[in-house]
């Protein structure tokens, strides 16, 4: 039978197909590239190649974006699982699960899956980007080092299981550890979203903004070519180092080129420019008619439904683009999420529907009732989803709701907290002294 470049097993797949295979899963793990291009070459070669049919379903699902994943069910739900081997199974009943918005269950089968098959980088990032949609991206940490006893530096793709295992450090908050294996992995991948994407995190979190915007120049020409599927969220990280140093004026030309540039109409792509124009308001810089537009290409692109992380961006773009009877229908959905038994409505409980409250507070200008608000809700703000580093846009606005309500135990507490870990940010030392 013949097998792909970590030696899987690939059913109806002729030797040739198979070398387009490693293409597509290679692109789909750099996140460079098109795999959807190696895909059809696979399947025109060998017409019942199954690997195909399941990585083409996997970008769909893993878009969390409403139209893609309903699309993605009904390419499931075609799929006859007789002819594939036990690994391809394996996706096909993951992708059932998680194009449902099941991800809990999905990754249990992904993680089963992986003690088996540890070489299988789809899974590997499939499992990854599923548990980033619940705030686990952490779990890519133990997830990668049982695998890497089986992988050995003459395996193709060791760099990509490598950078998969720096990133889950860095959400873990073992930052030293991250930063030596990621440079490895840059090495190795150097057209790799993940190292960049890691190390951007790294120095962001350890609060170094000027070696993070000499990394972002230095390897420009690797991370910005536009087969870099998500160069829009490396131009977002490169405007965060710019709001710690105080350069808005830069954040904001970044907003307006590159980031604008780059975007794709997606929830997940558009979060970025979302979460920047929120922060630059909280810091004094008006962003005014941006919000507008920005809102036209959030229209059916989050439901209050299928990703908390996205509802949380979509209704602050639709409260600054004074939307306001959008919003109401996006909190009243988000309610009913909640009141639900999917597997998502405790996020929706405890993160969504109270989050959605207070940045209504905090738009009306009503700081104190956000802060009631949000306190409580810290501990499990993980539930939100996506990294630390765009989780902290809650904590932010949390901090600066108290410092605009004139609460000073609680802006002098949080700052403490934040300076604990960047000391020499601008922004946390502007609300340590606005305690």
């Amino acid at each position: 039978m013949t097998q792909d470049a970590q030696g899987q097993h690939l059913s109806g797949t002729s030797t040739k197909a198979a070398g387009f295979i490693d293409e597509a899963v290679r692109a789909f793990t750099l996140n460079y590239g098109d795999p959807n291009t190696f895909l059809s070459m696979a399947e025109e070669d060998s017409p019942e190649c199954r690997i195909a049919e399941l990585i083409r379903v996997w970008p769909l699902t893993l878009s969390n974006d409403p139209d893609l994943l309903a699309s993605a069910r009904e390419r499931v739900a075609k799929i006859d699982k007789g002819g594939m081997n036990e690994r391809e199974i394996a996706h096909l009943e993951a992708l059932r699960l998680a194009s449902k918005s099941r991800w809990k269950s999905a990754v249990a089968i992904l993680d089963r899956h992986l003690m088996h098959y540890p070489l299988d980088l789809v899974a590997h990032q499939s499992a990854m980007r599923l548990d980033n949609f619940q705030g686990r991206f952490h779990r890519a940490a133990g997830r990668s080092v049982r695998a890497l006893p089986s992988w050995s530096k003459s395996h193709p793709g060791y760099g990509i299981i490598l950078s998969f295992y720096g990133f889950g450090l860095e959400e873990a908050g073992d930052y030293a550890h991250s930063e030596e294996i990621t440079h490895t992995a840059a090495e190795l991948e150097p057209y790799g979203y993940w190292p960049q994407h890691t190390l951007s995190h790294v120095l962001e979190m350890t609060g170094r903004p000027e070696e993070g915007l000499v990394w972002m120049e230095s390897r420009e020409p690797f991370w910005s070519a536009p087969d870099n599927n998500n160069r829009v969220h490396i131009w977002w990280h490169k405007s965060l180092f710019h709001l710690e140093l105080g350069q808005l004026d830069a954040a904001l030309s970044l907003y307006e080129n590159e980031i604008a540039d780059t975007l794709r109409p997606i929830g997940t792509s558009l979060c970025n420019p979302t979460a920047l124009l929120w922060r630059l308001e909280m810091l004094g810089c008006e962003a005014g008619a941006r919000w507008e537009p920005l809102y036209a290409l959030w229209q059916d692109r989050a439901n209050g439904r299928t990703s908390p992380f996205n509802d949380i961006h979509l209704g602050m773009t639709a409260l600054r683009a004074e939307e306001r009877d959008a919003y109401k229908t996006l909190l009243d959905t988000t309610r009913g999420t909640a009141a639900g038994d999917s597997e998502n409505a405790p996020a929706y409980r405890a993160i969504v529907v109270p989050v959605l409250e207070a940045i209504a507070h905090f738009t009306d200008g009503e700081y104190a009732e956000a802060v009631e608000r949000l306190l409580p809700i810290r501990p499990d703000l993980w539930r939100m989803g996506g990294s630390v580093a765009q989780r902290d846009i809650v904590e932010w606005t949390l901090t600066e709701a108290a410092a605009r309500a004139g609460l000073s135990d609680v802006v002098r507490s949080l700052a403490n907290e934040r300076l604990a870990l960047r000391p020499n940010s601008k922004v946390n030392k502007a609300f340590f002294e606005a305690a």
